[in-house]
């Protein structure tokens, strides 16, 4: 085995990991399934609020999410660029990353009810925290 061939082995495995284990932007996290069932027995008052209450929390942890995804791709680019260890600091995604998927399903399931009973609360689906 040459020494390029036994520097580029470890290389390549640390990219392979950092590549496998980046956090996701928050526009790419996709909803989890919630049932609308939940909220049938809300009110149009009540499912206004509660979408509302959600959306803020969606919006705070986008701003996490995509703050983490940007110190992974920093991380990545140090790993290949100049020091490999800096692989070790890539956290990849987590309970925050759980939550906002959680979270937009919620949204996805109160629009549903709120369709259902004819609320005609406007949901907007603007883009999350780039």
């Amino acid at each position: 085995m040459s020494i390029s061939t036994k520097i580029t082995a470890p290389v390549l495995m640390a990219v392979l990991v950092t590549a496998a284990g980046c956090a996701t932007k928050a526009k790419n996290v996709d909803a989890s399934y919630v049932s609308p069932v939940h909220y049938q027995s809300f009110s149009c008052r009540q499912l206004s609020a509660e979408a509302e209450r959600i959306s803020y929390r969606v919006q705070d942890l986008s701003g996490v999410q995509n703050k983490k995804a940007a110190n992974d791709a920093v991380a990545t680019g140090v790993a290949l660029v100049v020091f490999w260890p800096a692989v070790f600091f890539v956290k990849g995604d987590n309970a925050a990353t759980a939550e906002l998927s959680r979270l937009k399903g919620e949204m996805d399931a109160i629009e549903q009810a709120s369709i259902s009973k004819n609320c005609g609360i406007v949901f907007q689906r603007p883009d999350v925290a780039q």
